[in-house]
This record gives C-alpha cells, structure tokens and sequence, in this order.
C-alpha cells in the first residue's frame, strides 16, 4: 500500500520512511522543491522512497496525480501551509483524513481565538483590522496596548508584531500594509509570560500530551525563534493543569492526530498563542522521538491510514521516557547575504551533549529575511539528562558556529 504526502516539514522525511517501511507501506511525497528536504534525503539510501515533482500549490493537479496512484491507502496532512488542501484532496478521494471543517477552522488564528473565547477556554478577545494605519485608533479602542498583530494564516513568526506603544503600532500597521498576508490580519492583546509549546496527540476527543517544549524568542519587536529544548519540567500540578487545558482545546475545534499548541504560561495560567495541527517544526520531532524512545511517526502513519496510534498508549507521564533530554538552537547570520558556508562545524564534535548540525540552507543561498525562521541557516542539536542541562549545551555548541557571507 502506498501512502502519499503533500509536502512535510523540512524534518523528519527519513524516520516518515522507516515508519512506512515498518508497516510495510511505500511512502510517496509530492513536493515542489526537492532542495527542502536536502539533508534528510541525504540520510536515505537510493530509492527509498517515491518522489513526484508537481506545482503542490495546484491542489486540482495534485488531487489527479493521487487519484492514479495504485493502491493509495492515505494522505499524511502534517503542513500548516497544505493543510487545507490536503484534507480537502482526502475526502475528495475517499480516504481517510481530518474533517476539512475543523482543518479550516484551525488553519484561521482569528476563528480559533473567537470560538475559544466563547467556550471560556481563552480570556483574550481578538478583531479583524485593516492591514494600514488608519486602524491605530480602531485597535488602541477594541484590544488595547500592549497588542499583537499577526497574519490569521501566517506561518514560522512570519507578519507578527508585537506592539507596546501608539508609534510601534503605527509603524507595525504600516509594515503590515507593505506585507503580502496569507489572511487577514488579527489584533488581540499581547499577554506576559514565557512561550512554551504543547506536543500532543488527538483521536476521537482524546488527547495525551506527550510533553512541553521551551521556546526562547529574540528580543522584541521581531519575535523570531532562537532556541527551544525538550521537555520542560513543569511542577506536577502545572503539568496536569496543562494537561487538561490542551486537551479541552483541542477538542472544541475538533482537532485530530498531532498537535504543536503553542501558549504563554501567563501569571493566571496557560494562554493560547496559536494551533498548529502536525507535529512541531524544526527539531521538535526528532526530540520526541529521542524522549520517548519510539519514532513517533508510526503514530503518523497509522493516523494517515485511519488508525488509532499506539502511541496514544504510552507512559501516561509526560516526559518520563528513557531517552535524553535535547536542545536546539537555531544559527542565523548577522546580516543578510549570499551564504558561502559556516565556520565552527569541525569543532562541534569538541562540545558536550553530541551535538550535531541540520543545515536548513545551503552554500550559494541568498538570506534576506532575519527578523523570523526564514533567515535560519542551520540548527545544532544537543543533549542532556534534562532539558536545562541540554539548552545549556546547545547554546555553548552552536555558539561557535558562524555563517559566512560573500562580501
């Protein structure tokens, strides 16, 4: 049986293969740039997988290139940006997959917010505002300062602002109106606290929450993500308290298979900051599947395939599995230019906790964005007997490495 996957992120293609293989599936990917996945199908021997090279932005042609697929038994949706198309292509085929309503709802950061709201799973109120500044005067009345501005459908902290006073919220409306959004744009009040992210599993209005990652962004206004490790090790009764928050979530908007919740642990409690529905990016996946001590993509597969995951069976405490601690830090350059490649990477061996490079660029690369994800050149992986022990380590590893520039 083939199962098939419209694009996935640019980690983790090479346990998705062995998760397949160990089911006794052939995995297919359709993808519109191979050089995403560069390193992971570096690690893969020839012929390992499938590969179709289509425009995945063309749901009509991808949904007929899967249509004359012999023997496709499912579709693994685990993208923010083919969420939609995918479900939408898997109930068009008739195979297993997500209610397309409840991807939808998901996929729009303001519905969420509001629905939320409504269920008295979020304390915040958010409005729809016209990406100029002419609606400084509409947010400063409905949501207040300090605000956050953001793209309904945004991705990897792309068209985020966060705003503390009259001028930024001007400036930042202002940067909006320059900005290409892949929704609306969304004003709601910026909460205090330190941003962790949720890594769960969903089946029929059940969640298991398979542990809580840190996430350490850059100083304000830009918001990009420098380093996360995992998992945290929340007090017992904070643990719980997440626990069952994200699975009340979870369930009001029909959220299956998993889920990347990302939240502020405000003084009142957790706050939601947005759903992803797959697993985290990043090394996020790799962390869980080092904790857990399984590869967590079988629970991938079986969920593409309409099948409860094992997974959801495990050890019922959060982060108590055999495997390590990791960390990972996110290496970006000083300023914007062609990539020529990075010094540092021969002395990594050198460093505590095994680190290792993921390079998500390559030499010849142009880096023009540096305020979000997309000015990432490369993430360094470590480990720890805690996640302390290993952020401290990734951050003495990748510290010593240094994109170089040409010019």
């Amino acid at each position: 049986m083939t199962v098939a996957a419209l694009e996935l992120l640019s980690f983790g293609l090479a346990r998705i293969v062995r998760a397949a293989d160990d089911a006794g599936h052939r995995l297919c990917l359709l993808t519109q740039d191979r050089a995403v996945y560069r390193h992971e199908l570096d690690q893969l021997p020839e012929g390992a997988l499938d590969i179709v090279d289509i425009d995945t932005l063309d749901p009509a042609a991808c949904a007929a290139a899967l249509g004359t697929m012999p023997d496709l038994g499912g579709l693994i949706n685990s993208t923010d940006t083919f969420g939609v198309a995918g479900a939408d292509i898997a109930a068009e085929l008739g195979l297993p997959g997500p209610d397309p309503a409840a991807v939808r709802l998901v996929r729009d950061k303001l519905r969420v917010r509001q629905a939320l709201h409504a269920k008295g799973l979020s304390r915040l109120v958010a409005h729809a505002v016209a990406p100029s500044p002419a609606s400084a005067a509409e947010v400063l009345a409905t949501v207040g300062l300090p605000a956050v501005l953001k793209d309904t459908s945004g991705t990897s902290s792309r068209g985020v602002w966060l705003v503390r006073d009259e001028r930024a919220l001007r400036a930042a409306l202002d940067a909006a109106s320059r900005t290409p959004l892949k929704g609306r744009l969304l004003a709601e009040p910026l909460v205090a606290g330190p941003v962790y992210s949720a890594e769960t599993l969903s089946w029929e209005g059940g969640t298991r929450l398979l542990g809580v990652t840190s996430r350490q962004m850059s100083p304000e206004p830009a918001g990009r993500e420098e380093v996360a490790s995992f998992p945290v090790a929340l007090p017992d009764a904070e643990a719980a308290r997440v626990a069952a928050w994200v699975g009340d979530l979870l369930a009001a908007v029909g959220h299956e298979g998993f889920g990347h919740v990302e939240f502020v642990l405000t003084a009142e409690g957790p706050e939601l900051v947005e759903i992803n529905r797959r697993i985290g990016g990043a090394m996020v996946g790799e962390a869980l599947c080092r904790r857990l001590g399984t590869n967590v993509y079988d629970a991938l597969i079986d969920t593409a395939l309409g099948r409860r995951p094992a997974l959801l069976d495990g050890d019922a405490a959060p982060g108590s599995g055999p495997g390590p601690a990791t960390a990972f830090a996110l290496v970006y350059p000083e300023r914007p230019g062609r990539l020529t490649g990075w010094s540092g990477l021969d002395a990594l061996a050198t460093f505590p906790g095994s680190p290792e490079w993921y390079p998500t660029a390559a030499p010849g690369d142009l880096v023009e964005h540096l305020t979000d994800q997309r000015g990432c050149t490369g993430i360094v992986l470590a480990e720890g007997a805690t996640a302390e022990l290993a952020l401290h380590r990734a951050l003495s590893a990748a510290g010593s490495v240094r994109p170089l520039l040409a010019g």
